[in-house]
């Protein structure tokens, strides 16, 4: 899906590198993150940050071993 671009924005005035950029964005994810609930947000972020902790608990841990 391609980002929304303002209709008042002539294309002139666009930069290249923002509009090259939009390319890559993929809206579906923000429109979804969007939907949650602020604690919904930060619960998700505990998760992540948990699940971070333990991918480098276990590379340090796989390092001790060689």
């Amino acid at each position: 899906m391609r980002y929304p671009v303002g209709v008042d924005q002539r294309d002139d005035d666009r930069d290249p590198l923002i509009e090259a950029l939009k390319r890559d964005v993929d809206v579906t994810l923000l429109e979804r993150n969007l939907k949650l609930t602020p604690q919904q947000r930060i619960d998700q972020l505990v998760e992540m940050q948990r699940f971070a902790a333990e991918l480098a608990e276990a590379g340090r841990k796989s390092r001790e071993r060689r």
